[in-house]
């Protein structure tokens, strides 16, 4: 019962403030995560009453495989971002822009935070100075993916910015592994080539030979069925099913493998979109199917965010420097990447902006950095701060960005139920002019 009565609060507490974000012109998502943070355990939650409010971490922590779920068909949509017949305009350019923006910020965190270590070494060690600097590549592509769904952005900028979004976890995964295994290599004084070198590759390599092969299958099986709703459950049952192979984890000849489920949903929505012929609508129905499991992982998300972090100045001293170099970071390096390859002006202009907002891909980079002990924990800290503030303004940054650069329109006063009862008159006109006929 608690179970369902929680689920119930956060839906409602998102869907309720989205109305109020609505008025104020900022995006859903931004209104998803502050549900989250008001119905989470430091606020409604610290009441104890169980099933008005996430009482706890461990509560919250009790619906990760929901986030799984939901990462997972995000993951799947922006695999639709790569058809075949798009890529041959941008996929050079998103290419070039995705590897070098995600390096160039990685450098340029690790120099500010290295620089930091020197002037406070007891309080930051610099192998934490080094890890963050790869956290710092990745981008969020849930919430850059609600924004554009919200206000349904069209254009140059909107075209470019998913496939280098998703690019950019994978060359995130690889830099953060690189960085891992050279802190962990300063921590105990030894240097493991397989950790800091074959291990990131194989788990790109595999992640996409996984998803690859589901695609496969998926677009094979989907055939069976005309049904709309039969090609829908089954939609869904091949995101779940590579969602659960994902986290597989074994062992060959010692070295250890494991998948991305980011980056293996990708590749499924990828083959999916450019093998199945009737892929363009069928993605259009799982985005409506999954708009409440993207309300209530936001809302999560939210709870999750650990404001308790703000009691200690020099974790918000290093988060603040943190934030800005890789603000820095993505704004110049997509710029001056975009610009080399001879990319539209307004790209130029807006593409590092959007790429601000940074939430799971991240944390998760930061959870695994734990298991260095106190560097891992300074890590985690100041990771969880840069997605707080990261997560609140990185939509309304996004959005503002796609308008000024002409690719979001102005909403108008035309309600949905206003637009779909029009859309009904026309159809029952029409079928009254061919029975006239």
């Amino acid at each position: 019962m608690e179970t369902l009565l929680i689920l119930s609060v956060a839906l409602f507490a998102g869907l309720m403030l989205s109305r109020l974000a609505k008025v104020m012109q900022l995006p859903a998502v931004t209104a998803y995560l502050v549900a989250g943070i008001l119905i989470g355990p430091y606020l409604l939650g610290k009441l104890g009453i169980h099933g008005l409010g996430f009482t706890s971490m461990d509560e919250i922590h009790t619906f990760s495989l929901l986030s799984d779920i939901a990462l997972g068909f995000i993951a799947f949509s922006i695999g639709n971002e790569f058809r075949l017949s798009q890529l041959k305009k941008t996929g050079k350019q998103a290419t070039v822009i995705g590897i070098f923006q995600a390096v160039f910020t990685t450098l340029l965190v690790d120099a500010c935070l290295i620089g930091l270590h020197f002037l406070i070494p007891d309080k930051f060690p610099l192998p934490a100075a080094i890890i963050l600097g790869a956290i710092a590549s990745a981008t969020a592509p849930a919430a850059t993916l609600m924004v554009v769904r919200q206000y349904k952005a069209k254009g140059p900028l909107t075209d470019i910015l998913l496939p280098i979004v998703a690019l950019d976890d994978a060359v995130g995964l690889v830099l953060f592994a690189v960085s891992f295994g050279i802190a962990n290599a300063m921590i105990k004084g030894s240097v493991d080539f397989i950790s800091m070198i074959l291990e990131p590759v194989l788990e790109v390599v595999f992640s996409l030979l996984l998803g690859f092969v589901m695609g496969l299958f998926f677009s094979f099986f989907e055939k069976f069925f005309h049904s709309r709703s039969k090609r829908l459950a089954m939609s869904v049952t091949f995101v779940l099913l590579t969602v659960a192979l994902s986290m597989l984890e074994f062992e060959i000849f010692g070295v250890h493998i494991v998948f991305s489920s980011l980056l293996v949903c990708m590749m499924l929505g990828t083959v999916f979109c450019n093998v199945c012929d009737f892929s363009e609508e069928l993605m259009d129905r799982i985005d409506r199917w999954t708009a409440p499991l993207f309300i209530l992982f936001f809302v999560i998300s939210g709870a999750e965010l650990e404001l308790s972090i703000f009691k200690d100045y020099i974790i918000v001293l290093i988060g603040l420097a943190y934030i800005v170099c890789r603000s820095f970071g993505k704004y110049f390096g997509a710029r001056i990447s975009s610009k080399a390859v001879h990319c539209d002006n307004n790209i130029q202009r807006f593409l590092g902006i959007t790429l601000l907002p940074q939430a799971g891909v991240a944390l998760g980079m930061a959870m695994k950095s734990q298991a260095l002990g106190e560097v891992g924990i300074i890590v985690a800290n100041i990771t969880l701060f840069g997605v707080l503030i990261y997560e609140l303004i990185g939509p309304l940054l996004t959005k503002i960005s796609l308008t000024n650069a002409g690719e979001i329109q102005p909403e108008g006063k035309v309600s949905a139920r206003d637009q779909i009862r029009k859309e009904m008159e026309a159809k029952k006109a029409l079928s009254e002019q061919n029975q006239t006929k």
